[in-house]
C-alpha cells in the first residue's frame, strides 16, 4: 500500500493533458499496461526513494491503440523503490540526472529483480547474478495411465500407492503379495495376517458323500472373492524369483525377465513384456486359419479375437440334410448336429381314426393301411393311407362275424374285416388252455357267439405280482392275486402278511412313531411308519464319527430324506418386528425382511426425517437436536440428544428430601426419580398374631409379613413348661397353647456333681418324657485329683482365680520377643501353627510356605523355644523354612508370645519415675470410676469363634430387652463384647451388672474362658475391669503377689544345667528349662537311635538328681527353693493324669499323705 502512495505522490510530466488518469486494476498478458502486480507492493521495512525520475515519454512513441492507462496519450512513467517502468521494457539506469532524450536500451548485465529490495545503480553491473529461487515443489497425482500395470509400478515409484489394509504406502523395498483377480497390491506381512483372520473366512462348501471338507477359504480384501491359496512368499510379479532385489531401471518388484504368462483364451503364445504387475496385455500376434462350422468359409484373426474354445459362424445357412432326409436345416451355420427336424408335417394313425399335424421327427414307421366300405348295392371303396403314428385308441373295428370287435391298441388295418377270434374254427381248448373242448362236452360249437366250454383245473397264469392264478378256468381277464405274503412295512422294521393285490395297492404301517429331526432342527417328523427311519438314522450315526473340525457344519437340504424335509411355513417374527417369515421352515436366522415402507420415519421431534422408499424395520435416524420431552417433575432436563420412545431420558439427578415407604423418617439427599425409598429400620409392628413383630426392614404400609392375610411364619418363641426353653421348632399358633409333644431340640450340657465333667445333649423334654435335664454324669479320677487340689490349696493359703500361671516367667528368648513386635499379627498367625502342630500327636513335620529372611528368622527363633529342630531349604526366591519334632519336645508353652511381651512391658514399667507413676496413679484412678460399657473374656478358648459366641448371647438376651454385643478379638489373646444399647452411663452399668451373673456362668459352662465387666475407651483399650477393682478392694492381690513362702535361692548345678523354675500357673504345674543365651547357634548332633540316647540322658540326669543336696519343690502357684530337709519334711508333686483338661498338681506333706501315696501316680519326665 506504501508503494501504491509513493507511487501516486511522484512528479506528474507537464507534457500532454494534465487530467487525472482514472485507476484501473492490473491486467494479465497486457504488455502495455504501465502497472505490475508483482511489484505494485513493497515491505514496510524498504524506504521509497525520494529522488525524481524523469522519463522519455516525449520521444517514445506512443500507440494508438494502447490498452493501458491513459489510452490514446504518452506513457507516464511511474518510479518503485528507485526502479523506472514504463510502457516499455524495464531497464537499469546509470545515471538518473542524464538527459531524457537518451536511448533506453536492454542491458544484458542487469541486476535480477527481487520484489522489496532496493536496487543500487551503481553497482549493480559488477554484482555477480543471483540465482533464481525455485518454487516449493507440489505433491505429485496418481498415475493416470490406461493399463494397471504402468499405474501400479508409476504409484509405487512415487510413493503413492496405498495398502488397503494398513492404509500405509507400498515402496520398491516392500515385500508385497497381488491378487491375480483383481490385481491390487498388498504387503505380504498385511495379507498373510488377514488371511489367517477368521473375519476373512469365506463360505465353507460341505463334504459331499462322506468325502474329505475342502479347504478353507478366505477372500480378498480387493475384490472380496474367494481364495484357497494361502499368501507365503514374497515374489516378483511373473513368480519366477523369489525375493527380488530392487534394481535401479527395472520396475518395482519385477525380476527383469520375460514375464512367459499364459494370456487369456488360451493364448499359445506367452506375454513377451518383461515381468510387470497386473495382467497381461492382449497377444498382438495373428492366430491360425479356423474353417467355420459349416465348411464354407475360413478366416485368419488376430491371437486376441481368436475364438480358441467356441469356434467361429460364418453365419449362412446351414443348408446340411436333416436326419429326415426330406428337408435341410435352416439355421445359421452352428457347432455339432443340426438336430431333430422341426418341420410340422400332416399324418394319420394306424388305424384310421385320428389326424393331426406332428413334428417330422415325431413320425413313427410308415405302415400302410386299407379299410374297405361298402354303400348299398355299390361296389366297395377301399380307402388306403399311410399310418405314421400310434393314437393309442382301441381299434374298434368290427369282425367278420359282425357281433365282435376288435380290441387291440391302433395297428394296421387290411381291406378285408379280420376273422373273428371266438368262431368254432379257431378256438379248440378251454379259456384256460389245459384241456381240449372235446374232452370237455361232445357239442360242437357251431357259432362265434357259443359259450366255450371250462375245465376245472387251475387257471394258472401269471399275474402281475408273478404269482400263478389259482382261480378255476374262466374266461376274461384274472382277477387280482388273493394269495397272502408277507409283506414289510414301510419302515422297513416290522412284517405283516396280507392279501397280495392289498399290499401291492398300499403297503401296509406300523404303530412306530418316527422322531427324527427334519431339515429345519425345529419339529420332528412324527409320521406314523416313515419310510425314511432307517436313512435317518443312519445319516445320523455317520455324523457321529471322529472326523475332522472343518465337516462338522450343518447339513445342506440334499442330505436329508424327502420325508425328512420340512413343509411348513416358518412363520417367526422377523427383524422388521411387523411381519413374519413367509418361507419353509428353515434352520437359522431368517432373512431380511422384503416389504418396503412408502411413508417417513422421523425421529420423535420430527426435524430428522428418512425419506421413503425404505426397507421394512427402518429405524428413526438418530436426531442431534436436543429432546424436548417435559419432565414430570418440573426440573430442568438433562442435556442429551433426541431419541425414540423405547429410549427412556436420563434420570432426574436433583437431590430432594423423601419420606420413607414405612413414614417413620425424612430421608435426606434421595435422587428425584428414586421412588421407593427406605429408612433402613426395622418395621416392628405387631404382627395379627399378637406375638410376634414384623422383622421387615423398611417397606409400605400393608406390606408386613402377615400381609395377604398370611400366617405368621415366625417361630414361636414361647417359653416351654416342661423344660423352660423357647419353643423353635414350631411356627407361630397363636393365639393357642403350646403342644409340646414333641421333645426338645435346644442343647443342654450334662455335667458331673463337681462340674467338672460335662457333655452336649439335647434337652428331648415333653409332656410324656422328663428329657435329659435331670441327669448328672459320674465323676472321674480327676475329680477326685481336683478336689484334693482344691483342699490344699485352702490349707496352703492360695487363691486359685486369682494367680497367674507361671508367674512372671517369660519361655522365650529375647529374639523371639524382638522379632514378634515387628510384624504382630502375621507372628500370632504363624505362633497358632507351631500350636496346632504341637497339639497333633500324628505329624512329625511341618513345612512353611517361602516367607522374607526376617520372617525366616522368627520360625527359628520360635523352634528353638519349643524344642523343635528347623532348617532352611531350598535358594531364594522359594526358600521355606522345615521344622521336625525331636525329643527335647515336652509340650507347647503355657503363655503365648503376647503375653510373654506383657510381662516383659510391664517388668519395665516398674522402673518408670515416681512423677509418671503418680500421673499413671491419677489417670488409673479416673479410669476406675469410669462406668461399665463392655465384658471381657480372657484366656479365651483357642479357636473360639464368633457364632458360638453369638448364639449364647441370643439365648441370654430378651426380645425387648434394648441390648446388643459387637464382639472384636483383640491382639492380646482376649475377647472384648462392646455393649450397644440406647441406654448410656449408669444404667448401662447396671444392665450389664444384673446379666453378668448369668453371662459369667454360661461362659464358664461353654469352657469359653473366664467373664469379667469392663470399660473401653473409643480406641478399644480396656481402662478398667472389674478383677481390678476387687483386687484394689481387698487386696489379696498384693498378699497373692508376695507368694505363700519365702523364695529361698538355690545354687544351678553346673555339670547339668538342669535348673527348673516352678511356675504358678492357672490349674497347672509346669516346668521349663532355661536357656542360657547362646552367642552362636551350633547345630545340634542327631543320633540315629534317639530313644536309647533320651534314656541314656535320663539315667545321667537321675544319678546327679541323687548326689544333690538340694531339692526344688513344686508348690502350685508359688516357686519354693529350700535348704536340705529331712524326709520326713519333703513334699511329694501329684502330677495331673495325662488325657485331662486341668493343669494343677498338688503338694501334700509325706506326714500328712500316707493314703495319698497309693493313688499318686509315677512321677513322669517332667517331674525328674
Amino acid at each position: 500500500m506504501e508503494a501504491a502512495a509513493t507511487a501516486s505522490q511522484a512528479p506528474q510530466p507537464t507534457d500532454g493533458p494534465t487530467r487525472g488518469h482514472r485507476q484501473r486494476r492490473p491486467r494479465r498478458g497486457r504488455g502495455n499496461d504501465n502497472s505490475n502486480s508483482a511489484l505494485s507492493f513493497r515491505p514496510a521495512s524498504v524506504e521509497p526513494s525520494s529522488a525524481p525520475v524523469r522519463s522519455v515519454a516525449d520521444n517514445a512513441p506512443t500507440s494508438q491503440r494502447g490498452r493501458g492507462r491513459g489510452r490514446g496519450k504518452p506513457a507516464q512513467p511511474r518510479t518503485v523503490n528507485g526502479r523506472t517502468f514504463g510502457g516499455q521494457l524495464t531497464r537499469q539506469d546509470t545515471n538518473l540526472s542524464t538527459d531524457s532524450t537518451s536511448v533506453i536500451a536492454l542491458q544484458p548485465t542487469a541486476a535480477n529483480f527481487v520484489p522489496g529490495q532496493q536496487q543500487d545503480s551503481t553497482t549493480s553491473q559488477s554484482q555477480p547474478p543471483k540465482r533464481k529461487q525455485q518454487p516449493p515443489k507440489r505433491r505429485l497425482s496418481k498415475s493416470q495411465a490406461s493399463d494397471i500395470a504402468t499405474r501400479t509400478h508409476e504409484d509405487i515409484d512415487r510413493g503413492l500407492y496405498e495398502c488397503p489394509i494398513c492404509t500405509s504406502e507400498v515402496r520398491r523395498n516392500s515385500k508385497v503379495w497381488a491378487c491375480h483377480t483383481c490385481w491390487t497390491v498388498f504387503h505380504l506381512a498385511c495379507i498373510k495376517k488377514w488371511s489367517t483372520n477368521e473375519g476373512a473366512a469365506a463360505a465353507q462348501p460341505t463334504a459331499q458323500d462322506g468325502n474329505d471338507p475342502p479347504p478353507r477359504m478366505w477372500r480378498c480384501p480387493g475384490c472380496n472373492l474367494p481364495k484357497t491359496d494361502m499368501p507365503k512368499l514374497y515374489a516378483c510379479w511373473c513368480g519366477k524369483e523369489i525375493d527380488p532385489k530392487p534394481l535401479a531401471g527395472l520396475p518395482p518388484h519385477s525380476c527383469g525377465n520375460t514375464c512367459g504368462k499364459e494370456r487369456a483364451k488360451r493364448c499359445p503364445h506367452p506375454c513377451e513384456l518383461p515381468c510387470h504387475a497386473g495382467p497381461c496385455p492382449p497377444c498382438s500376434h495373428m492366430g491360425p486359419t479356423q474353417i467355420c462350422f459349416c465348411g464354407k468359409h475360413e478366416v485368419t484373426k488376430r491371437c486376441s479375437e481368436t475364438d480358441y474354445d467356441s469356434g467361429w459362424s460364418c453365419g449362412e445357412l446351414c443348408g446340411e440334410t436333416m436326419p429326415c432326409g426330406e428337408h435341410l436345416c435352416s439355421r445359421p451355420c452352428h457347432e455339432g448336429l443340426c438336430g431333430a427336424c422341426e418341420v410340422r408335417m400332416y399324418a394319420r394313425c394306424y388305424c384310421g381314426q385320428m389326424e393331426k399335424d406332428i413334428l417330422c421327427d415325431d413320425r413313427g414307421e410308415g405302415r400302410e393301411s386299407q379299410v374297405s366300405h361298402v354303400t348299398g348295392d355299390v361296389d366297395p371303396v377301399v380307402e388306403s393311407w399311410t399310418g405314421s403314428f400310434d393314437c393309442g385308441n382301441v381299434c374298434g373295428r368290427e369282425f367278420d362275424c359282425g357281433l365282435h370287435k376288435c380290441e387291440q391298441r391302433c395297428h394296421p388295418q387290411d381291406t378285408a374285416s379280420p376273422h373273428c377270434p371266438r368262431s368254432p374254427e379257431l378256438v379248440t381248448h378251454c379259456p384256460c388252455g389245459k384241456t381240449p373242448l372235446q374232452t370237455l362236452t361232445d357239442e360242437t360249437r357251431q357259432h362265434c357267439s357259443d359259450l366255450i366250454p371250462q375245465c376245472k383245473q387251475p387257471c394258472g397264469r401269471i399275474l402281475s405280482c408273478g404269482h400263478q392264478d389259482e382261480q378255476v378256468c374262466h374266461p376274461g381277464a384274472c382277477s387280482p392275486c388273493t394269495k397272502k405274503v408277507d409283506i414289510r412295512c414301510r419302515c422297513g422294521r416290522t412284517s405283516f402278511s396280507v392279501i397280495c393285490h392289498e399290499g401291492q395297492q398300499e403297503t401296509p404301517q406300523c404303530g412306530r412313531v418316527c422322531k427324527a429331526l427334519l431339515n429345519c432342527s425345529r419339529h420332528q417328523c412324527d409320521e406314523v411308519c416313515c419310510p425314511g427311519e432307517r436313512m435317518a438314522a443312519e445319516r445320523q450315526n455317520s455324523r457321529r464319527k471322529q472326523r475332522s473340525l472343518a465337516a462338522l457344519s450343518h447339513p445342506s437340504i440334499e442330505d436329508f430324506e424327502a420325508e425328512h424335509i420340512c413343509t411348513l411355513q416358518c412363520g417367526r417374527l422377523l427383524k422388521c418386528g411387523t411381519h413374519h417369515c413367509t418361507e419353509l421352515c428353515h434352520r437359522g436366522p431368517c432373512g431380511t425382511c422384503r416389504e418396503a415402507v412408502f411413508e417417513e420415519i422421523s425421529c420423535h421431534c420430527g426435524r430428522s426425517v428418512l425419506q421413503p422408499p425404505l426397507p421394512c424395520g427402518t429405524k428413526a435416524p438418530p436426531c442431534r437436536y436436543p429432546c424436548t420431552r417435559p419432565k414430570l417433575c418440573g426440573h430442568p432436563s438433562v442435556a442429551h440428544n433426541c431419541h425414540q420412545d423405547d429410549e427412556a431420558c436420563p434420570k432426574c439427578p436433583y437431590l430432594l428430601e423423601k419420606p420413607c415407604m414405612c413414614g417413620k423418617k425424612t430421608v435426606r439427599n434421595q435422587p428425584c426419580w428414586l421412588q421407593d425409598v427406605r429408612c433402613g429400620e426395622i418395621c416392628g409392628k405387631m404382627l395379627k398374631c399378637g406375638a410376634h413383630h414384623c422383622r421387615k426392614t423398611c417397606h409400605r404400609v400393608g406390606e408386613c409379613e402377615d400381609a395377604n392375610n398370611q400366617p405368621c411364619q415366625q417361630p414361636c418363641g414361647k417359653l416351654k413348661k416342661v423344660c423352660g426353653h423357647p419353643d423353635m421348632e414350631n411356627t407361630c399358633h397363636a393365639p393357642f397353647a403350646c403342644k409340646e409333644d414333641k421333645p426338645c431340640q435346644s442343647k443342654i450340657y450334662i455335667t458331673c456333681e463337681c462340674q467338672l465333667q460335662k457333655q452336649e445333649a439335647r434337652c428331648s423334654a415333653s409332656r410324656s418324657n422328663p428329657g435329659n435335664a435331670g441327669k448328672t454324669l459320674p465323676c472321674t479320677d480327676e475329680c477326685a485329683r481336683l478336689e484334693r487340689n482344691r483342699k490344699l490349696a485352702l490349707a496352703l493359703n492360695i487363691d486359685q482365680s486369682a494367680h497367674v500361671e507361671g508367674g512372671d516367667h517369660i519361655p522365650y528368648s529375647t529374639e523371639t520377643l524382638n522379632l514378634f513386635t515387628e510384624d504382630v499379627k502375621w507372628a500370632q498367625t504363624q505362633e497358632r501353627e507351631f500350636r496346632v502342630f504341637a497339639a497333633s500327636a500324628d505329624e512329625k513335620r511341618l513345612r512353611f510356605k517361602p516367607m522374607q529372611s526376617s520372617q525366616r528368622a522368627f520360625i527359628h527363633a520360635l523352634a528353638e523355644d519349643y524344642g523343635f529342630d528347623s532348617e532352611s531349604m531350598d535358594p531364594e526366591p522359594h526358600r521355606h523354612v522345615m521344622i521336625w519334632k525331636t525329643p527335647r519336645f515336652v509340650a507347647a508353652p503355657s503363655k503365648t508370645v503376647a503375653e510373654a511381651v506383657r510381662i516383659r512391658k510391664a517388668q519395665r514399667v516398674v522402673n518408670v519415675s515416681d512423677t509418671e507413676a503418680s500421673a499413671s496413679t491419677a489417670k488409673r484412678t479416673a479410669a476406675s470410676t469410669a462406668p461399665y460399657n463392655c465384658f471381657v473374656i480372657t484366656n479365651p478358648r483357642f479357636g473360639l469363634m464368633v457364632d458360638e459366641l453369638q448364639v449364647e448371647i441370643g439365648g441370654l438376651l430378651h426380645k425387648d430387652m434394648p441390648l446388643t454385643f459387637d464382639i472384636q478379638f483383640m491382639p492380646g489373646e482376649e475377647v472384648i463384647l462392646k455393649a450397644i444399647s440406647t441406654m448410656h452411663g449408669t444404667d448401662l452399668q447396671k444392665l450389664l451388672q444384673d446379666i453378668k451373673p448369668e453371662f459369667a456362668r454360661v461362659i464358664k459352662a461353654k469352657n469359653f474362658g473366664t467373664a469379667e465387666l469392663g470399660c473401653i475407651d473409643p480406641s478399644m483399650q480396656v481402662v478398667r475391669r472389674e478383677s481390678t477393682d476387687h483386687a484394689a478392694a481387698d487386696g489379696w492381690s498384693k498378699v497373692a503377689a508376695k507368694k505363700a513362702a519365702s523364695r529361698v535361692t538355690v545354687a544351678p548345678k553346673a555339670s547339668v544345667g538342669s535348673n527348673a523354675f516352678s511356675a504358678l500357673g492357672g490349674n497347672k504345674v509346669t516346668f521349663s528349662k532355661k536357656k542360657p543365651e547362646k552367642v552362636k547357634v551350633k547345630k545340634e548332633v542327631v543320633v540315629d537311635d534317639w530313644e536309647a540316647a533320651e534314656l541314656e540322658e535320663e539315667e545321667k540326669e537321675r544319678v546327679v538328681s541323687d548326689a544333690s543336696d538340694h531339692e526344688i519343690t513344686n508348690v502350685e502357684g508359688s516357686v519354693v527353693e529350700a535348704a536340705p530337709v529331712a524326709d520326713s519334711e519333703r513334699v511329694v508333686v501329684e502330677e495331673p493324669a495325662a488325657g485331662t483338661d486341668s493343669h494343677e498338681a498338688s503338694a501334700i506333706p509325706v506326714e500328712h499323705s500316707e493314703e495319698v501315696k497309693e493313688e499318686a501316680a509315677p512321677p513322669t519326665t517332667a517331674e525328674e
